[in-house]
């Protein structure tokens, strides 16, 4: 009878295998999220408590206003960016998507709050648009991510420079007052990016898109075995993260008064240390947006945190690259727990000693 079942019955199966089954050991799936992800969440109550004690002023009410506008962008530039990485890239165009929008939001309108809507929704169009080729060239052309969002990060600072020729322009007042409104004392760009990533979460951990897009990001190989269309959850992961860049440059462009059509360079590295940090695996499949949110918020109080040691901008950013590199190494352990037992029993590969002839290899 075995012989029987059909492939397509087959194919389901092994899809809803993938993708969590029918709702058994949602327990235990949600424990080891949590695993992956705890230590985000450990590491950032403690960098909140250390400096409540060696750096209050950190903490203060002025330090928090300006610090929540500008953790809400960076949480939806690694939003963005762990989608992208759930599928087996990485982005390297996020400062050319955020300082195209900054540039299109503020130099259109040139003060005329009329025109804004429209360039909002240009904004929209050319990265969606830019999104969709980053997408399409990854998995039809079969051209590297790191080539591909590199090159596609060129092109959009040429569009940049084209219309700002280089110079800033006062953002409209409009614009100014939507990203420093509040609502229930909370700023309007955190509120807006607490909701953003909750639904983004929930699509992909409660939904069968989701758990698909995660299957297929984390074997290929089965996903195509399982009948799911790999290509489509990738170029879906590069349309949103172009989407979730516009959003977080139309904020950033309310936020800062007279943004500078570069205004993107400082949301490249973090991104990719934020999704590092919330545990996002770096070969695709297994994440947590709301842990790379988390990673964000993380890295920007840790930037706040060395502002008001009064470290200079060349610290900050050496800061930035060791938690980076820190991220990455405690990934690597957590990738493969039993490797450094093994090595600190056994030495270095080749360092033991060869087996007699003769003798049977122990099984590994």
């Amino acid at each position: 009878m075995d012989d029987m079942v059909s492939s397509p019955q087959v194919s389901r199966t092994a899809a809803e295998r993938m993708s969590g089954g029918t709702g058994g050991g949602m327990g235990g799936r949600a424990a080891a999220r949590w695993r992956r992800s705890a230590g985000i969440w450990v590491a950032t109550g403690l960098l909140f408590a250390v400096s409540a004690v060696f750096q209050p002023g950190s903490l203060g009410a002025s330090a928090l206003a300006a610090l929540w506008p500008f953790a809400a962008v960076l949480m939806l530039a690694a939003v963005g960016q762990t989608l992208v990485v759930q599928q087996r890239g990485i982005d390297l165009s996020v400062p050319g998507f955020i300082s195209l929008t900054v540039v299109l939001v503020t130099h259109i309108p040139n003060g005329n709050s009329s025109r804004l809507v429209p360039a909002i929704a240009l904004a929209y169009a050319i990265c969606l648009a830019c999104g969709l080729a980053n997408g399409l060239l990854v998995t039809w052309v079969k051209i590297t991510p790191i080539v591909q969002t590199l090159g596609m990060n060129a092109v959009l600072y040429g569009i940049d420079l084209g219309i700002s020729q280089g110079t800033p322009t006062q953002t409209t007042g409009a614009l100014q007052s939507f990203a420093g409104a509040t609502a229930a004392g909370i700023p309007l760009p955190l509120l807006i990016a607490v909701v953003i990533v909750i639904v983004i979460e929930f699509v992909i951990k409660r939904t069968t898109f989701g758990r698909r897009f995660e299957a297929s990001g984390a074997n290929p190989a089965a996903g195509r075995a399982a009948g799911l269309p790999g290509r489509r959850y990738q170029i879906s992961a590069y349309l949103g993260a172009a989407a979730l860049y516009c959003t977080a440059g139309v904020l950033l462009a309310g936020i800062v008064s007279q943004p500078d059509p570069f205004q993107g360079d400082n949301y490249l590295l973090p991104s990719v240390a934020a999704v590092a940090l919330g545990g996002t695996s770096l070969l695709g499949g297994v994440g947590s947006v709301i842990a790379s949110a988390a990673g964000a918020l993380f890295l920007s109080q840790l930037q706040q945190f060395v502002l008001a040691t009064g470290a200079s901008a060349a610290v900050q950013n050496l800061v930035q690259a060791g938690v980076l590199a820190l991220a990455v190494a405690v990934y690597g352990l957590r990738l493969r727990p039993g490797r450094l037992l093994t090595r600190l029993r056994t030495g270095p590969p080749g360092s033991r000693a060869p087996a007699p002839p003769g003798s049977r290899a122990p099984v590994t």
